[in-house]
């Protein structure tokens, strides 16, 4: 299993988790297999959201769609504050 990692600051959380929402058909079609959305304990306006993929082909290719379409987008992401951290992850112990 491949995991895309993402972690950024924003402004409101449901207003953050209304725009997530509008996208659970794209990550769907992209293969996204599970989903996980976190926040600190002592940080409310921080979330932490793991995708789970087959391959990490599918991985990069939502992470790209996520920078060209979502993220460089306002509307899109209204929520957002910076630029998203990302990292591609696998499992290194089985």
């Amino acid at each position: 299993m491949t995991t895309l990692h993402i972690e950024h600051a924003i402004v409101d959380f449901e207003l953050w988790s209304s725009a997530y929402d509008r996208f659970a058909e794209f990550r769907t079609k992209a293969g996204v297999r599970g989903q996980r959305v976190q926040q600190p304990v002592d940080d409310r306006q921080y979330v932490v959201i793991d995708l789970d993929f087959d391959t990490v082909e599918e991985a990069e290719r939502f992470l790209a769609f996520l920078r060209e379409k979502v993220w460089s987008s306002p509307d899109n992401s209204p929520a957002l504050v910076g630029t998203p951290q990302t990292k591609i992850l696998e499992s290194a112990r089985a």
